[in-house]
């Protein structure tokens, strides 16, 4: 959840928070006293939110990811396996079971890998690529809470994608296509930065190098232009590439993630096994170098995978907060938690049963829709409509009972109507 541009983030904070968008949407709301860092999704804000994971799921079916489910609570001895665990432990709700401390997971990462590591694997396997929304929190200092935008519960869109060093290039190619599907539908500009070996890192250089030579690789064919700026601010976990959404007013936030991950597999010696030419490269490498290389044997088991940590929408809670902003309360049709609503005329009967033949089968459409059948000039309905931004109102009187018809008015266009 960190964003390199706080001013930006302070800036959606405060137009969240000091617009009529949330009053008006009724998305959500946030009690300082009962769950201060967590959010109430309402009604409407729940359905965009669902609309969001949805989406994202569709693209996992078409690009070969498989959903899974893994535990909110885990022994903390998990977070000793990377050798960090006072780090993990910093931001976590920690307490006691049977006199052993547990921890509200933080991250997916440590439990993707137990996921791997749960069976023999295969080359033959790979790439497999885990995908998980389950909840996270983060013991987040109360002063930096804020909105949707900094909270102590979240989930985010997580995959880890295991694979062997020849399949990285690939893969990191198309997580950047995946990025690129995804923020052009929301109407997004985004750059693209790659960052390096911090200096103090001086183990495994080798991997390193060629890690950050597979990130160029991919970077090049995907064909976007990239930068290589502050050498050496990557993760000590491996390089990493920064992807910096811009969104309609021009602000920048750091929402999707992209990084090599050469301590996990490591750490909890996950391995699978090679093929034969696999196994050729190796004994050739080790004859010549007589060093391990990534994607190298573990115990003579067999090879260690790369390790892929990506995240697209990265916290839907803070995605849902800047697409609020970004579109300001004129939601696309698809993603629009007020897509139709049905406006009479009249509230007699014949106006009312049709009214609600038509919701109904919008309804059982898959759309979300409203209907205004009370005693007002039609007029002042369709108003209220246009303040609540319906993408579609959709107005019966006795010309339209009569032919069973409607009279469309749709609001003016937006992103990826």
């Amino acid at each position: 959840m960190a964003d390199d541009h706080p001013k930006d983030e302070a800036s959606l904070s405060a137009t969240i928070h000091n617009t009529s968008l949330v009053k008006q949407d009724e998305l959500f709301f946030c009690h300082p006293v009962m769950s201060h860092g967590s959010c109430f999704l309402l009604p409407h804000g729940t359905r965009v939110y669902s609309k969001l994971i949805e989406f994202i799921k569709k693209e996992y079916w078409k690009r070969g990811y498989e959903e899974v489910i893994s535990p909110n609570i885990y022994n903390m001895k998990l977070w000793e396996i990377p050798g960090d665990a006072s780090n993990y432990k910093e931001n976590m709700f920690t307490f006691d079971i049977d006199k052993q401390e547990f921890g509200v997971k933080s991250v997916n990462g440590p439990g993707h890998c137990l996921m791997f590591q749960h069976r023999v694997r295969s080359y033959k396997e790979l790439p497999i690529r885990l995908a998980d929304f389950g909840v996270l929190h983060r013991n987040e200092a109360s002063e930096a809470l804020s909105g949707l935008t900094h909270t102590r519960r979240f989930q985010q869109d997580d995959a880890h994608i295991f694979c062997t060093k020849e399949q990285v290039v690939k893969e990191v190619k198309d997580v950047l296509g995946f990025v690129d599907y995804v923020y052009t539908k929301f109407g997004f500009t985004y750059e693209l930065k790659l960052l390096t070996r911090p200096e103090e890192n001086t183990k495994d250089l080798q991997k390193w190098e060629e890690g950050e030579n597979d990130l160029v690789e991919a970077l090049q064919e995907f064909g976007k232009p990239f930068t290589v700026v502050n050498r050496g601010e990557g993760a000590l976990c491996g390089p990493k590439i920064d992807i910096t959404l811009s969104d309609a007013m021009k602000r920048k936030f750091q929402c999707a993630s992209l990084q090599l991950d050469f301590q996990l597999p490591d750490h909890f010696k996950l391995w699978y096994s090679p093929s034969d030419e696999e196994k050729k490269e190796k004994e050739r490498h080790v004859m010549i170098h007589n060093t391990k290389v990534l994607g190298s044997e573990d115990k003579d088991k067999g090879v260690t995978p790369v390790m892929i940590h990506r995240t697209v929408l990265g916290s839907v809670e803070r995605m849902l907060a800047i697409l609020l902003d970004h579109y300001q309360g004129k939601w696309p049709f698809w993603l629009s938690p007020r897509q139709v609503i049905v406006c009479s005329s009249s509230n007699n009967e014949n106006h009312c049963s049709y009214v609600e033949q038509v919701r109904r089968q919008i309804h059982e459409a898959g759309y979300h829709v409203d209907v205004d059948t009370t005693d007002r000039n039609i007029s002042e309905k369709v108003a209220e409509a246009e303040i609540e931004q319906y993408n579609y109102i959709l107005v019966v009187g006795d010309k339209e009972v009569a032919r069973r018809q409607v009279t469309a008015l749709l609001r003016e266009s937006s992103y990826s109507d």
